[in-house]
């Protein structure tokens, strides 16, 4: 069995929550201009298995921004690939990830999206 598979030989679900984990936690950075930590997972569902060979697309979008944290919508999206050539692309999973900005002390932080 491949790496990061199920017993069904799809990607592991908890795989798929790193990507999206790494997405979001790109764009919270880029948002408040400085070290962000993930605080929680508001939702997350997984619509349909990702195969080994597929390739995975994660999209984030920033729906609220308070004092010291923010949320972010994630979708991912595959696009399958195998020896028959590639198929349309089609959206796999969807999630809200909320992070907190913090200082150097790991102290919640001002949000500055300026």
């Amino acid at each position: 069995m491949p790496e990061n598979t199920n017993a069904n030989g799809d990607i592991f679900g908890g795989w798929i929550m790193s990507q999206l984990d790494l997405a979001g936690g790109i764009l919270a950075k880029e948002i408040s201009h400085g070290r962000i930590v993930t605080v929680s997972v508001s939702s997350i569902t997984f619509k349909h298995p990702v195969k080994v060979g597929d390739v995975v697309c994660c999209y984030g979008e920033c729906t609220k921004i308070g004092n010291t944290s923010m949320s972010i919508n994630l979708d991912v999206w595959v696009k399958p690939v195998s020896v028959e050539g590639v198929g349309e692309r089609y959206q796999v999973c969807d999630a809200t990830f909320n992070y907190v900005a913090i200082d150097a002390n790991g102290r919640p932080r001002p949000i500055n999206p300026n």
